[in-house]
């Protein structure tokens, strides 16, 4: 058996630090792409945590916060549940409550102090999360559900198309958002005419 030399050693050495920056790199890069789906539901949760109190719907100020998270198919709807918004105000001369009152992003009227993303998959129409939310105010017990979030693959990547509302509650928010907004916009346009 051969001694190890200096020179031996000094390249065994490069040799294992290059090898563990490469499994570094490559875990890294992996951590940051490997679930573009959650990734996209992240973004879109951390916008609405930036929101509180979440109240009707977002304008567009709130909408471009929302832009590199939602479908365009999502954004149509909230635009054009936010001109709906306006006309039914200018025909009731703010005198009748908003179309959309409380948090419409969630079954609670008051929102999500905080969440929890959970599994991300993906099916035949897309993809899906589940989210864990959490209503705190801090006086009463916190309470918490969770929503299921639905992603399409566009041009862009993945983006939220919908939410599937989780609360179990009497009052709230019922089904999903689109179909919240949907009739938003019904109402306001119906009631504009």
């Amino acid at each position: 058996m051969r001694p190890r030399t200096f020179a031996t050693s000094k390249r065994h050495s490069w040799l294992l630090l290059l090898v563990a920056i490469a499994v570094a790199t490559t875990s890294a890069r992996a951590q940051g792409s490997a679930d573009p789906l959650a990734n996209a539901a992240r973004g879109f949760y951390d916008v609405y945590m930036t929101l509180h109190p979440s109240d009707g719907i977002p304008d567009a100020a709130t909408r471009a916060k929302f832009a590199p998270y939602i479908t365009p198919a999502l954004e149509r709807l909230f635009a054009e549940g936010h001109d709906a918004e306006q006309r039914y105000a200018m025909a009731t001369k703010n005198q009748a409550p908003p179309l959309i009152e409380g948090d419409p992003f969630t079954p609670n009227f008051e929102g999500a102090t905080s969440y929890r993303l959970g599994v991300c998959a993906t099916d035949t129409q897309g993809g899906h999360c589940a989210v864990t939310l959490t209503y705190d105010d801090r006086k009463d017990k916190p309470i918490s559900w969770t929503d299921t979030v639905y992603l399409v693959q566009t041009d862009q990547g993945w983006r939220v198309d919908d939410i599937a509302y989780g609360g179990t509650w009497e009052f709230g928010n019922k089904g999903r958002l689109t179909r919240t907004l949907k009739s938003a916009i019904d109402e306001g346009n119906s009631f504009a005419r």
